[in-house]
C-alpha cells in the first residue's frame, strides 16, 4: 500500500533493532527474538568503547535487545566457551547512562537483568532469574529434565518474539506471557513469572 507521496507507510515493526547478544550455545535459543529481522547484531568482539558509541547513537525509536548470561552487575561475555568462564561485562554500569537516555524501548533477557535495571534506573522489559541450565534448576530447587529445559526455553523465546512482533506494549508483556504458559510445570511457572516491566 503506497502513501500519497508514492512511498510505503512507515511501520513500527520495520524498525531496525540493535541486538547485543554474545555468542553462547547455552543462550542460542534467544536468537528467536531477532532471527529473520534486519537487526544490527553485536557480539563479544566489540570493545566497551564501541558499544558505548553504538548506544549513544541509536535512535530512541529503535529497540535495544540485551541478551545472554549475566547478573545484577550486567551482561556477561566470554572469548571462549571451552572453559565456561566469563571474561568481562559487555554491558555494565558504564553503559547505563546511554541506556537511560534511550528511554523505555529496551528488552534485557539474562539472569537478574531486572536487578541491574533497577539499580541503574533503566526502563523497559527485563527478566529476573531465568533457568536455562540444569545447574540453575538445581540451585533454585526447580524439578525439571534436560529435555523439558531444552523444549521450554525455545518455546519461551518464541512466545516473547510473537508478542513483540504483534507490537504488544512492553508494559503488557509480563501478563500476556503468563497466559501463554501451556505446560504449567515448575520450570515454566518459575520462568514465565520472572519478566518485569520497569
Amino acid at each position: 500500500m503506497a502513501s500519497a507521496a508514492g512511498k510505503r507507510p512507515f511501520l513500527v515493526n520495520e524498525l531496525i533493532m540493535l541486538v547485543i547478544h554474545p555468542k553462547d550455545r547455552t543462550t542460542a535459543m534467544l536468537t528467536a527474538l531477532y532471527e529473520g529481522t534486519d537487526a544490527r547484531l553485536i557480539d563479544q568482539s566489540r570493545s566497551n568503547a564501541e558499544i558505548k558509541h553504538l548506544l549513544n547513537h541509536v535512535s530512541s525509536l529503535e529497540r535495544i535487545l540485551l541478551l545472554g548470561h549475566g547478573s545484577d552487575k550486567g551482561l556477561f561475555s566470554r572469548e571462549s566457551e571451552d572453559d565456561g568462564l566469563f571474561d568481562r561485562l559487555l554491558i555494565g554500569h558504564s553503559h547505563a547512562y546511554y541506556l537511560r537516555r534511550h528511554g523505555g524501548n529496551t528488552v534485557g533477557v539474562w539472569c537478574n537483568a531486572d536487578l541491574f535495571a533497577r539499580k541503574e534506573g533503566l526502563h523497559g522489559l527485563f527478566s529476573g532469574m531465568i533457568i536455562t541450565e540444569m545447574e540453575e534448576a538445581a540451585a533454585y530447587g526447580v524439578e525439571t529434565t534436560r529435555a523439558e529445559l531444552d523444549v521450554e526455553s525455545v518455546k519461551l523465546a518464541r512466545r516473547l518474539r510473537q508478542l513483540m512482533d504483534e507490537e504488544v506494549p512492553l508494559s503488557d508483556i509480563p501478563a500476556r506471557l503468563l497466559l501463554m504458559d501451556d505446560a504449567h510445570s515448575k520450570l515454566t511457572t518459575f520462568n514465565y513469572r520472572n519478566f518485569y516491566y520497569l
